[in-house]
């Protein structure tokens, strides 16, 4: 090696110049050589997650195609909220009786109320509104005076909720009787320990109540019962991250109260906007009653990897299957 640098030394000029160049022409091949594969590796990986990306969203996209092919074809909306009501009414018009504050739009939708209409009564109910008589009911914008003729007879309001209406009432009386003593931004009284209400029942006035809860905690409260279709525990108040141990003296439940799904008629797009239920757990429910006929429990579903034991134990509150 010391020969090798003596000799390089005594060349001239020039030639270590171009052995030097040499050298470092060598190396930069080197490098870009091994910059090259860790690249092509990289841009391999890509292509291979971006058409197994493509791949899962054309089967997605199949499933879904397939559901709703198998769905009877609906009318197109016309131009008009009054046309619609017309054209867009069930296939098969079930009059049943009904609580407007806890049925679900697949009730409304059989009882001959248009699809938009069913969801501005639930957008309503998620606001935080509430029915407290029939007449109530008649203002939803669209409802036809045809319409509410057919659904009075069938409408039933809980004792509940009428007599927070009389309460209501009184108490406005007596407010505006005396208006010019109190002022009218008087803060809000708060239950006395040891009250029991039902969490089903009240409604966003009724929570702010409870010493702990605010609008923005009664309005989610109210907007999760409704997604769920009603409380079957308090604990489930855990769900929205709020202090169980604080409210479980608050409250009580009534699972009568509770709105059903019937699984052997809905399809994935109604399972899934239910919290309790993910995109995956309500095509095994479709794809199951495609293949084995009708649904007569959970416990087929026992045997599935998308169900643990919990996961069925809540559906269970929440499913029917006449």
């Amino acid at each position: 090696m010391n020969a090798l640098f003596r000799e390089f030394l005594y060349l001239p000029r020039w030639e270590r110049r171009g052995v030097l160049m040499l050298i470092a022409l060598i190396g930069t091949m080197f490098v870009a050589g091994h910059y090259y594969r860790a690249r092509r590796q990289a841009w391999l990986a890509l292509q291979t997650d971006s058409l197994q990306t493509e791949a899962a969203g054309s089967r997605y996209r199949a499933f879904v195609a397939s559901v709703e092919a198998k769905r009877p074809a609906r009318r197109e909306r016309g131009g008009s909220h009054a046309m619609e009501t017309a054209s867009h009414k069930p296939a098969v018009v079930t009059l049943a009786p009904f609580n407007p504050n806890r049925a679900d739009s697949l009730t409304f939708r059989r009882l001959g109320l248009p699809a938009w209409m069913a969801h501005n009564i639930l957008r309503y109910r998620v606001k935080g509104g509430r029915f407290r008589t029939a007449a109530d009911f008649k203002k939803m914008y669209g409802l036809t005076d045809e319409q509410y003729a057919n659904l009075l007879p069938y409408i039933r309001i809980a004792p509940e909720e009428a007599r927070r209406t009389t309460r209501q009432s009184v108490v406005s009386s007596a407010s505006d009787s005396s208006a010019s003593i109190v002022p009218r931004f008087v803060q809000s009284v708060k239950y006395p320990a040891g009250t029991q209400i039902n969490l089903n029942d009240v409604d966003t006035t009724e929570l702010k109540k409870i010493p702990g809860i605010g609008s923005v905690t009664a309005r989610r409260i109210v907007g999760y019962r409704n997604r769920l279709g009603g409380f079957y525990a308090v604990s489930q108040l855990g769900d929205l991250s709020l202090n169980v141990d604080s409210l479980q003296t608050w409250f009580t439940v009534s699972g009568d109260s509770i709105c059903r799904i019937n699984l052997n008629r809905v399809g994935v797009e109604r399972l899934c906007a239910h919290p309790y239920i993910n995109f995956y757990q309500a095509k095994v429910f479709v794809e199951y009653r495609q293949k084995h006929g009708k649904l007569k429990s959970l416990k087929p579903f026992a045997l599935y990897e998308e169900f643990t034991p919990e996961d069925l134990q809540r559906i269970g509150q929440y499913v029917c299957f006449e």
